[in-house]
């Protein structure tokens, strides 16, 4: 897939899952604006903060004049019930989906045509584990968000979201119950995500809009009940 010349803004790309798919967009030939709280030679700042996201929208028009793909990973904080505060849970949410939703907006008239949005969810959209309710309702939200957008914005800009499963940042080779536990056989890489959201910028994709796409190794798919087929559950 050839993006030579096309600008690609970026949340959260400087490391794990966000650096991976900036790094791909960069070998296609894209430009790619990452924004971030690591230091970098990217932009720096916090996007739950309303004003970073205007100085950060504004540099990218001011230099490119348009965009071509938003892609909103950024990660929210995940903390549950008893321990996590208002204002902590607030600020998963700014992260998670006031802020893609504001960078959509702030980048509404410059899209260009062909333009597309891919949100960042992840499979915890759909499924738990105890005590993450900051990061579950997030993530929840901005696979709802992608439908609304892609309505929204139809005729201008497909909007897709992909939901990660267990994918492994670290280089970490994984055997044994952490790798058979997923149908596929093992966990994730950072270039399996990148691969799906380089299909769904692409022309390839022009006919699909307002998807969430859960990429987990088809962990979500399996059911599991204690005694059958092996599985036993351990307290």
């Amino acid at each position: 897939m050839d993006f030579k010349d096309k600008v690609a803004v970026m949340t959260g790309g400087a490391q794990g899952i966000g650096r991976c798919i900036a790094e791909e967009f960069l070998k296609a030939g894209a430009h790619v604006c990452v924004i971030d709280k690591q230091q970098g030679s990217h932009f720096i700042g916090d996007i739950a903060d309303k004003h970073v996201l205007e100085r950060f929208a504004s540099e990218v028009i001011s230099k490119y004049g348009r965009v071509d793909y938003l892609i909103n990973n950024a990660l929210p904080l995940m903390k549950g019930i008893d321990e996590c505060s208002y204002e902590e849970f607030q600020y998963a949410i700014n992260v998670g989906i006031s802020a893609p939703f504001y960078l959509s907006k702030l980048f509404k008239p410059h899209f260009a045509e062909g333009a597309a949005i891919v949100n960042i969810s992840s499979s915890r959209d759909r499924m738990s584990q105890p005590q993450t309710e900051s990061y579950a309702a997030a993530k929840g939200g901005i696979a709802a968000l992608t439908h609304a957008l892609a309505v929204s914005l139809a005729g201008r800009v497909r909007v897709n979201s992909v939901s990660p499963g267990w994918i492994d940042t670290s280089g970490t080779v994984y055997e044994g119950p952490d790798a058979i536990q997923q149908p596929v056989g093992r966990v994730g890489h950072p270039l399996d995500i990148a691969n799906m959201v380089m299909f769904l910028c692409s022309d390839k994709a022009g006919f699909i809009t307002g998807e969430n796409i859960c990429i987990d190794g088809g962990m979500t798919r399996q059911m599991i009940y204690h005694g059958d087929h092996g599985w036993k559950l351990e307290k």
